[in-house]
């Protein structure tokens, strides 16, 4: 049945308003969505060059930038949907269940990420650095978003989870370019404890000894049969453990050369002998 010229009028009489509202909407959500994408690349870029610039690991770099701008563009499509008058409430209503069940599930997984964030964005260790957290000491040979691996002196693997890492002491031995080496030793009571000192100070003319601090000798204790000394000196990071070892040993040669005794633990056993 065709229509006549009076009904085609009326219909667009009714339509036509509904049809400029929404166009005019449209149009504005469509503008809004085409600004809003350009402007969410543009930041996610400057973020990614501002991480750069702060030398944030590559692979933290590139997560913080993907996810920035996954959280952004959900946004902005909420955003253009409530324009065009699609009701939003429950929609968001669903992504913050989704999401709160998401956090509960991954409740350890989302901890050591976040460890693993600070841990690269404030360095408190890099990879090469000595360090000893949760009853553990070793190199540090990667840091990755969930945990940080360490090798131990006899080379072992130790993987430490991020989220326990930050939250614990760290104690970084590599950090300072120089360490204090302390040689610990007791002497006698009958000795001289200048010519020990003496002794000892002249064993820190070492090349790898830094005169800034200069080396010096303290008497620490008096124990139960020895005056206990102590040889401070500072060096090089990397010298530490080689001029520990070398002093230690040099230190029990040159004292027993020039007659200083050095006592160790001894008992005396009275033997008492009953005449029957």
């Amino acid at each position: 049945m065709d229509m006549s010229v009076e009904e085609l009028v009326k219909i667009s009489e009714s339509w036509l308003p509904v049809v400029l509202e929404y166009s005019g909407k449209l149009t504005l959500a469509l503008m809004t969505f085409v600004i809003g994408w350009w402007l969410v690349g543009k930041l996610t870029r400057s973020i990614s060059r501002l991480l750069d610039m702060r030398q944030v690991d590559r692979v933290l770099g590139s997560f913080i930038g993907s996810l920035v701008s996954i959280v952004l563009k959900i946004l902005l499509l909420v955003s253009v949907a409530s324009m065009i008058g699609v009701e939003t409430t429950s929609f968001i209503a669903v992504i913050g269940a989704a999401g709160l069940a998401i956090g509960l599930a991954l409740q350890g997984s989302l901890a050591n990420f976040a460890g693993g964030v600070l841990i690269m964005l404030f360095r408190p260790f890099r990879a090469g650095d000595w360090i000893e957290a949760q009853g553990v000491s070793g190199s540090v040979d990667s840091i990755q978003i969930f945990h940080t691996t360490l090798k131990t002196a006899d080379n072992k693997v130790v993987i430490v989870p991020n989220g326990s890492l930050s939250n614990g002491h760290i104690t970084n031995y590599s950090r300072e370019s120089t360490r204090r080496v302390e040689i610990n030793v007791g002497i006698d009571y009958a000795s001289d404890i200048k010519q020990a000192r003496d002794v000892l100070l002249a064993i820190a003319q070492d090349p790898r000894v830094n005169r800034d601090p200069e080396p010096v000798v303290f008497v620490t204790g008096l124990g139960d049969s020895a005056v206990n000394l102590s040889l401070r000196v500072w060096v090089a990071t990397a010298d530490f453990w080689p001029v520990t070892f070398a002093f230690t040993e040099l230190a029990k040669e040159r004292l027993i050369e020039v007659g200083i005794g050095i006592p160790f633990p001894q008992r005396v056993v009275h033997l008492v002998q009953q005449n029957s």
